[in-house]
C-alpha cells in the first residue's frame, strides 16, 4: 500500500515552517569570542592605533592604491570609514578608538593628496556642509508642534513688532560661513 503525501514537498520554501526562526535578540545569547571583534581590541590607545594607520600609508604600496582611489573619486570620508570598520572587524581596535581617529586620520589623508596634487572629494555627499540647514517654515512648524509655549511668544512678540510698524525682513548674514556660502552663490 502507498501512502499519500498530503502536504507541500519537503526541502521546498513551502514546507518551511515560519515560526522556526531565531527568536530576537537570541544573538545576544551566543559566544562571540570566536570573532576577532569579540575579543579585547589589539590597542586601546588612540594615538597607537592612528600611528600605525600613518605608517601604514606612507609605505609606497598603499600610498599608490590611496592616491588611486582618490583619483577615481572615492571620498576621503568612504575611505576612512572602511578603514574604520576593517580596524574594528580585525579586532584591531574598539569602535570608541576608531571615532576619536577618525578627523586627524581624514585630515592626513587629505594632506597627501594635496602635497601629491590630486584633486579630492572630502565627503561623500557635495553638499554635505549644507545639507542639514533647516528654513524658517519647518523651524516654527516644529516648534509649534513640539514647543507651543515658546511658538506662542514668539508668534505674540512678532504681532507685537508688526503692530509697531516693524516689517519683518530677509535676516543679514551673522558669521563668515553664511557670507561664504552667499558669495559662492553669486
Amino acid at each position: 500500500m502507498k501512502l499519500m503525501r498530503t502536504g507541500p514537498e519537503p526541502g521546498t520554501i513551502e514546507a518551511k515552517d515560519p515560526l522556526a526562526a531565531a527568536p530576537p535578540g537570541h544573538s545576544l545569547t551566543l559566544d562571540n569570542s570566536r570573532w576577532p571583534w569579540g575579543q579585547p581590541p589589539r590597542h586601546v590607545d588612540p594615538e597607537i592605533v592612528l600611528d600605525e594607520a600613518v605608517n601604514a600609508l606612507e609605505q609606497p604600496r598603499q600610498q599608490t592604491e590611496l592616491l588611486k582611489l582618490l583619483m577615481v573619486g572615492v571620498s576621503v570620508e568612504a575611505l576612512v570609514e572602511g578603514y574604520l570598520i576593517q580596524g574594528f572587524q580585525e579586532g584591531r581596535f574598539s569602535p570608541d578608538v576608531g571615532v576619536l581617529i577618525k578627523g586627524p586620520l581624514a585630515m592626513t589623508i587629505a594632506g597627501i593628496a594635496e602635497e601629491e596634487g590630486i584633486p579630492y572629494r572630502f565627503f561623500e555627499n557635495n553638499n554635505e556642509l549644507e545639507s542639514d540647514e533647516m528654513d524658517d517654515r519647518t523651524f516654527f512648524s516644529m516648534m509649534k508642534d513640539n514647543n507651543p509655549q515658546m511658538f506662542a511668544v514668539i508668534k505674540e512678540k512678532m504681532n507685537e513688532d508688526i503692530r509697531k510698524g516693524a516689517i519683518p525682513r530677509e535676516p543679514e548674514p551673522e558669521n563668515f560661513m553664511s557670507m561664504t556660502r552667499e558669495k559662492e552663490s553669486e
